[in-house]
Parts: C-alpha cells; sequence; structure tokens
C-alpha cells in the first residue's frame, strides 16, 4: 500500500547560511507590530548566539503615538507625539545594541509608480489594518521579486491580521523557492499570497470601522487586549521555524482567542 507523502516547504538557502544579516520590513507599529518588533528583536540575539549572521530590520509607520496607543501597545507616557516607528526602532537599538532602520512613512509606490530601494527586503511582515494595504504590498512584492538573484531579492511575506477575538497568520513564497529533492517528503515550492488565495474575504472585510480610536476603551472594543500579542508568539514561532529547522510543514493558522483554539493551515 502506497502511503501520501507529507507536504513541507524547506527554507530558502540564502535564510540559512547567509554572508550578511537577512533585511526583514515590518510594515506598520501599532499593537501587533510593536510587539512583532520585540520578537524580531530576541530572535536576532537567537540566531546571532547560533552563529547566524542575525536580522537587519526596518520598521515602516507614519503615525504618531497618542493617549489612546497607550496600553495595548508598546508605548510610554513619554513618547505621546512622537512617530512610532521611530520611538520603538530607537528603544530596541538602545537595548540590543542593533542598527535597525526607522521609516516614517507608508510602505508605498512614489508619486511616479516606483518604490524606494529601501522598500526591498528578503523577508516582509504585514502588520496592517487595512485591506488596500495589503493588496499594495502584494503588488509590490510581485514587481521586485523576479528580478534574478540578488542581495534583498524579497523573499517571503507573513502577514498577520486580527479583529476583536480572532486572527490569522500566513507565510507566502514571492515565486517559488528552490526545493531539495526528498525521499521522506512532497516539497512545495511555492506558497501563495494571502491576496490571491483569501483576495475575495479580504475584500468583503473592508467594510469593517477602521477609524483611529481616540481612547484605549474605544479601541479594547475593537480589538481584544491580548489578540495581538497571542498572534505574534505563534506567527513569530512559524518564522523562527524557518531559521532553525530549515522546513515547515505549516504556512499559518487561524486563532480564535474567545474560544483558545487555533487550527494550522497545512503546506498545500
Amino acid at each position: 500500500m502506497k502511503t501520501e507523502k507529507e507536504k513541507v516547504h524547506f527554507t530558502d538557502n540564502y535564510l540559512l547560511d547567509p554572508t550578511n544579516p537577512i533585511t526583514v520590513n515590518v510594515i506598520g507599529a501599532g499593537g501587533t507590530g510593536s510587539k512583532v518588533l520585540t520578537a524580531l528583536m530576541e530572535m536576532n540575539h537567537s540566531l546571532i548566539a547560533l552563529e547566524h549572521a542575525g536580522l537587519q530590520v526596518r520598521l515602516w509607520d507614519d503615525d504618531i503615538i497618542t493617549t489612546a496607543n497607550l496600553g495595548r501597545q508598546r508605548f510610554a507616557d513619554c513618547e505621546v507625539g512622537l512617530y512610532k516607528s521611530v520611538a520603538l526602532i530607537n528603544r530596541c537599538n538602545r537595548f540590543s545594541g542593533t542598527n535597525w532602520k526607522a521609516e516614517t512613512q507608508k510602505f508605498e509606490k512614489d508619486f511616479f509608480g516606483k518604490c524606494p530601494n529601501t522598500a526591498l527586503a528578503t523577508i516582509t511582515i504585514t502588520c496592517v489594518d487595512s485591506v488596500k494595504a495589503r493588496f499594495e504590498v502584494a503588488e509590490i512584492l510581485k514587481a521586485r521579486g523576479y528580478g534574478g538573484n540578488y542581495r534583498d531579492t524579497p523573499t517571503y511575506w507573513l502577514d498577520f491580521g486580527n479583529s476583536r477575538h480572532t486572527g490569522q497568520v500566513l507565510l507566502s513564497t514571492v515565486g517559488k523557492i528552490q526545493q531539495p529533492k526528498s525521499e521522506k517528503f512532497e516539497t512545495v515550492a511555492k506558497l501563495p499570497f494571502v491576496t490571491d488565495e483569501f483576495g475575495e474575504l479580504l475584500r468583503q472585510s473592508e467594510q469593517q470601522d477602521d477609524t483611529p480610536s481616540c481612547s484605549l476603551a474605544e479601541a479594547l472594543d475593537k480589538q481584544d487586549l491580548y489578540i495581538n500579542s497571542s498572534l505574534t508568539q505563534m506567527g513569530c514561532s512559524l518564522l523562527w521555524s524557518l531559521f532553525r529547522n530549515g522546513m515547515t510543514p505549516y504556512r499559518g493558522f487561524f486563532h480564535n482567542l474567545k474560544d483558545f483554539t487555533t487550527h494550522p493551515i497545512k503546506v498545500a
């Protein structure tokens, strides 16, 4: 009887043994993005301890910190009025001695329809609220990801999204990643974009109110206190497995904090 092989995705070789730190773009510095940055700081320290080159992160957000951001997001009273990206990156650099960068602008094409060179990164992590922003990121990655082999070629996209009590994290590849031959596993070279696979669902959710909250109490009516934290830990664990294990049988998960359930999404 012939048994079906388990489907897995093997990590791109460049991530496993790079000459220089892996470039990472984090887009969005709010409830999820501020916590993802902390997780990346831990990941960077751990990778370097394992004799890896580590990570070089660039955080994109044009928002200013308000009092409504305190408590649920990683900001203090003394930081109100500062750019979110600048406050978070300065804190990370002081804490861990890194030279990560902050961008006080949106991650988008310019007036001429071009992307700045700083938009290039091996890994893109989106922590955005708007559906429009996701489709714009997808368009940029597709345009910049098929230009041959060079440093900072977009390779992976990790997308975080959530509502009040639920959320999901999905890992995508930018094009196909060369896979090794395997007798044990069925290798999968391409993981679909969230905008391609769930585009219709994203458009249907576009009517959701995304106006800024005026207070923490109002913000908690839109997103529960710990939904961002729980998504961050599990989502960054998926990214960590790419580095640590060199492969993954999963490409994400759906998470419900209200009833404490998580449904993994297997590589297919």
